[in-house]
């Protein structure tokens, strides 16, 4: 069964963290088998190495690369996944020992046991394990006593050293869950029971528009003065960059074309589609399925495309077809009514020839000489000597992207606010152009001068007194209520529409109450006939008037309360084994060095090589 290797790698790689955590990661004194001691990380006392750290995030993305996860491009995406694998590390080091603390172990016999009897859902999905595509527990369990893949089994085993503890402790944590007969009916009808209520909504910017108030610069100088907090402004980096485009030419067109147009003559020729698209298609999704885009509703592809599919008979091949995407050549499954079932290849239009050559030799420049250097002048040396204009970007404020025109630039706002003044970046590669940036300067966070945010200052002034008058409002209409009016003639009096809501249920009450708990509440909870209100909520003060109420019927719910209270019971027991791990992560000492240690480590290379800075830290950063 040579075709259970590449599941061999899956279940190692799912189970690899807790492993490296606890086995290769340290011995008993805490101190690593390779010989490094580099600790990047502790978790209350007990140290994280290095290498294991390095390990675990090779391992992560070995993992995603099976699961069909793109591998990160950018700084960005490379830390967000270094941050959520230095998270279970965290999770798995309070974990093990919370096991301790309780007292959790694992036996052999519960190993074996589990092994035989209980398959992981990923090797449930092995073929070889299926009959007529069902999972096969004989063919499973024959297969293991085989003994014909040793390393299978210790794969598994170690993944059921890993997950039963945590079933063990899921169980002790959960036991005492609960949910009573009170509850079940509540949630019940929550779900089921349903209003219909008339509904007057008392909105800020409609009762009183900006144009029928004024607003003077005391109130604005009195506002600033008494919420000065309110505007403060995070760290802003100014900063410099020269930008060289990638578009492609007419030639780069011309050179796709043709190459789309050799791939439709070797297909028409008899070469296998499938296979062709495997190897040629720029749309990796496809391709992994032979160019096969699936059975979809008409109006799916873009219109090029659907077009010049719709022109073709099951089987045929289309000329090169071109759509945003690049050039496409389509083949014609099967169209029923309102489904197509197409395949394609997609040539995308790229840089090709002496347009390739000639941005490489500048992306080459930019990089060599401009990127990654202290000297502040050189950006504009470099630029000027490849024929490229340096230009000042917007105000990169702390904790956003920057942002081009319509393009948001990758890992600039990381580097910014890390970087010196006067040094340049790493060059930054998009799919339209290359970009090389310099810090200009940089502001801390600080609260702006009036005269910065008195636009912002004036839109607050303005929706407080906008409130009041809404306010004021809702005060008049509530004692026209009082004195006996209903809802309808209240608001006709003073000019407001009364709109009717419903059915809808507690848990679904529509566009026109979302976000308004009290009003809900209200229209469940009054009397029919009589209004009540106003309700205050983030956007409007309501009115509301019940109409009509439906409840649940005792014995349908009767016949759905099993499922009702199982799905609940699991409801609740997710939810307090969370609490759990919340608990467990909040009060843990947790020190992350690792922006210490890739410092140390990039002056290390330095000091070592010479050299005036690394390409690339060894964690990505």
């Amino acid at each position: 069964m040579r075709a259970i290797a590449p599941w061999i790698m899956l279940v190692v790689a799912v189970t690899f963290v807790g492993w490296m955590v606890f086995e290769v990661g340290m011995d008993i004194q805490g101190q690593t088998s390779g010989g490094v001691t580099d600790e990047v990380a502790s978790v209350n006392g007990r140290k994280i190495e290095y290498q294991t750290f390095l390990t675990a995030v090779r391992n992560t993305q070995e993992l995603q690369r099976q699961q069909g996860v793109p591998a990160p491009v950018t700084i960005e995406e490379q830390r967000e996944l270094e941050d959520a694998v230095m998270e279970q590390l965290v999770q798995e080091v309070l974990l093990e020992q919370e096991y301790r603390r309780r007292d959790i172990t694992v036996s052999d016999d519960e190993v074996r046991d589990a092994l035989l009897n209980a398959p992981l859902p990923e090797v449930q999905q092995i073929p070889e394990f299926q009959t007529e595509g069902q999972f096969d527990l004989a063919k499973y369990q024959r297969y293991l006593r085989s003994g014909a893949d040793p390393g299978f089994a210790l794969a598994l085993e170690a993944r059921y050293r890993q997950e039963i503890p945590r079933l063990k402790l899921y169980d002790r944590l959960t036991t005492d869950v609960y949910v009573s007969e009170a509850k079940l009916w509540r949630i019940y009808k929550d779900q089921h029971d349903s209003a219909t209520a008339e509904v007057v909504a008392i909105v800020p910017q409609v009762v009183a528009p900006e144009g029928a108030i004024e607003i003077s610069e005391d109130e604005i100088t009195r506002y600033y003065r008494e919420h000065r907090t309110d505007f403060e402004r995070p760290g802003q980096a100014f900063l410099s960059f020269s930008a060289l485009p990638r578009r492609p030419e007419a030639s780069d067109s011309a050179a796709s074309l043709e190459r789309a147009q050799q791939v439709r003559q070797e297909i028409v020729e008899g070469a296998d589609f499938g296979e062709v698209a495997r190897r040629e298609s720029a749309d990796s999704v496809s391709a992994e399925r032979g160019g096969d885009l699936g059975e979809v509703a008409l109006g799916t592809f873009v219109s090029e495309f659907e077009e010049a599919a719709l022109r073709l008979r099951p089987g045929q091949i289309s000329e090169p077809v071109l759509s945003q995407f690049g050039y496409h050549i389509i083949r014609l499954e099967e169209r029923r009514d309102t489904l197509i079932h197409a395949s394609h290849v997609l040539i995308p239009i790229e840089l090709h020839g002496e347009h390739l050559d000639r941005v490489d030799r500048k992306a080459d420049s930019l990089d060599l000489f401009a990127a990654e250097v202290e000297d502040p002048t050189i950006l504009d040396t470099i630029a000027a000597a490849v024929g490229l204009p340096v230009v000042q970007a917007p105000p990169l404020y702390q904790g956003n992207r920057l942002q081009l025109g319509r393009f948001v630039i990758p890992d600039v706002h990381i580097w910014a606010f890390e970087a010196q003044e006067g040094y340049t970046s790493p060059i930054i590669e998009t799919d339209w152009a290359y970009y090389v940036f310099r810090l200009d300067s940089l502001r801390p966070a600080a609260v702006p001068p009036l005269e910065e945010v008195r636009d912002e200052v004036r839109r607050e002034v303005l929706l407080e007194r906008q409130w009041a008058e809404a306010r004021a409002l809702a005060t008049q209409i509530a004692q026209a209520i009082t004195d006996g009016l209903d809802l309808p003639q209240v608001a006709d009096s003073f000019g407001l529409r009364t709109q009717r809501v419903g059915p809808f249920t507690r848990l679904n009450p529509g566009p026109a109450l979302q976000g308004a708990p009290e009003a809900i509440g209200a229209a469940f909870g009054g009397t029919i006939g009589r209004p009540s209100g106003p309700y205050e909520t983030e956007f409007a003060l309501f009115f509301v008037e019940p109409v009509r109420w439906t409840f649940s019927d005792r014995e349908q719910f009767q016949e759905e309360r099993e499922e009702l209270h199982s799905r609940l019971i699991q409801q609740a027991r997710q939810a307090k084994l969370q609490l759990v791990l919340q608990a467990l992560r909040g009060q843990a000492e947790v020190e992350d060095r690792r922006r210490e240690l890739e410092r140390a480590l990039q002056q290390q290379q330095q000091q070592q090589q010479g050299q005036q800075q690394m390409p690339g830290g060894p964690l990505g950063f």
